[in-house]
């Protein structure tokens, strides 16, 4: 066995003991960031009249498109635009008048060394806590039409998991799961890019 190959096994073995201390010695709990707040519907501006429009929706993760998590997600964002009063119909297909709404939302790591985290955490039996911050970014570009200019916005979030015993994160409300923090990271980072979008001069 090559050093390579034993040295890999080493540490997926180590990966595996050290996820099975945290399991026993303590639950993650999840905490969605404060500094990024929902937008109420009555401060966007409603063009007059309302036009319809294709919404393309992406999670991402790192910048490569998650598949997954955009089957699982794309329903409430939709539903979200719908909900916003913006336009007359939402669609995920062409719609008349060639009006488009692009939404990417890309999961980057904003914690270093979450695995090393994580072993301390194992060592210690959930004594040394450890927290680790996934942040999101938002993008979206909105076009009246096929050859409009778009108009393009952006806003940040993040969720905050601890382990351990580790302290709760300053400025952020727990949630009661991961599909819950996600959920509600969404509708406050989407409510975001649709005011501003909204309030753009631009927009029509």
């Amino acid at each position: 066995m090559s050093l390579f190959v034993t040295q890999w096994v080493k540490r997926a073995r180590l990966l595996a003991s050290v996820l099975a201390v945290v399991a026993l010695t303590g639950c993650a709990s999840f905490y969605v960031d404060g500094n990024t707040k929902d937008v109420p519907t009555s401060s966007f501006h409603k063009a007059e009249p309302l036009h319809p429009v294709q919404v393309l929706f992406e999670f991402q993760t790192k910048g490569v498109a998650n598949a997954r998590a955009t089957a699982s997600t794309k329903t409430r964002v939709l539903d979200q635009i719908k909900a916003s009063g913006l336009f007359s119909e939402v669609s995920d297909q062409p719609v008349t008048g060639g009006a488009s709404l692009s939404v990417v939302v890309d999961n980057v790591p904003l914690t270093d060394n979450a695995f090393s985290k994580g072993f301390v955490t194992g060592l210690t039996f959930g004594l040394a806590g450890s927290k680790v911050s996934d942040g999101y970014v938002c993008s979206t570009s909105y076009r009246s039409s096929s050859d409009a200019e778009p108009i393009v916005k952006k806003a940040r979030h993040a969720i905050h998991t601890t382990i351990g015993a580790s302290s709760e994160p300053a400025n952020a409300t727990k949630a009661a799961s991961i599909e819950d923090a996600v959920t509600k990271m969404l509708h406050q980072i989407i409510s975001n890019v649709l005011n501003d979008m909204s309030n753009d001069p631009a927009f029509k």
